[in-house]
């Protein structure tokens, strides 16, 4: 099942850390999730498998279980906003895991998204939301500032959630 294609040129750009193509507004958000080697496998899975993206309230239709390149995902807010997306790409890595995916025809805003757990030197574990976006929709693009105030909470409470989902399923931080 496709969805047809990207809404924006710049496919997966968000793997260059910081690169917003002109005329799209940026959005960078880093979380500590907490530290060690389980933490950080915990996390990953669940950015993986969307359970991160499940605990956080929002409906996913993906078309598999797990990330991976060319996965097509619907993500429904409020029960109304259909969203959807396709994953363009993935890294799995001895201390960086997670993916991007890109909007496509539908999708309220037009753009790129991803989520990446890294693990630091010091063992420190981080979740961080890079994104490039611009509206798509009327609503979206009237609501202007306020949406990207939306995107930004968004992308803290993604950081949020994936701390409990780790300090739920591990008993620490």
């Amino acid at each position: 099942m496709s969805l047809g294609p990207f809404t924006y040129a710049d496919v997966g750009a968000t793997r260059e850390n910081g690169f917003c193509p002109p005329g799209f507004h940026p959005l960078h958000v880093r979380t500590r999730i907490g530290e060690g080697e389980d933490v950080f496998r915990t996390a990953a899975e669940a950015v993986m498998t969307w359970e991160m993206h499940r605990a956080l309230g929002v409906g996913i239709d993906a078309s598999a279980d797990r990330a991976a390149p060319q996965v097509d995902v619907t993500v429904t807010l409020a029960g109304m906003i259909k969203a959807p997306c396709r994953v363009v790409w993935t890294v799995e890595e001895y201390r960086r895991t997670g993916w991007a995916y890109g909007t496509l025809s539908g999708h309220p805003e037009c753009g790129e998204e991803s989520f990446v757990v890294d693990r630091t030197g010091d063992g420190t574990v981080w979740l961080t939301v890079n994104a490039f976006s611009r509206g798509a929709k009327w609503y979206a693009r009237a609501g202007g500032p306020a949406t990207r105030g939306l995107q930004h909470a968004y992308a803290r409470r993604c950081g949020q959630v994936l701390r409990q989902l780790c300090v739920r399923e591990l008993g620490k931080d």
